[in-house]
């Protein structure tokens, strides 16, 4: 079996959709700079509201990326 060490890079995506949108759309955006990007845990759910309504859907996520 291999061994791997991996790297947590955290960032926080946003949707105007969805939760899981928000969650796509940050892995997409640490894809394009970390092509080692591996896994993902969600850390924290939030968002804001305007006008009594869900206006934004807000994801905070650690992405694991494998070390060479």
């Amino acid at each position: 079996m291999s061994e791997a060490v991996f790297k947590k890079v955290q960032v926080v995506g946003t949707s105007p959709v969805s939760f899981a949108d928000a969650a796509a759309k940050a892995v997409a955006k640490i894809a394009e700079t970390e092509k080692k990007a591996s896994w993902f845990e969600v850390v924290e759910l939030r968002g804001a509201i305007a006008d009594g309504k869900v206006s934004q859907y807000q994801v905070t996520v650690n992405i694991g990326c494998k070390l060479d």
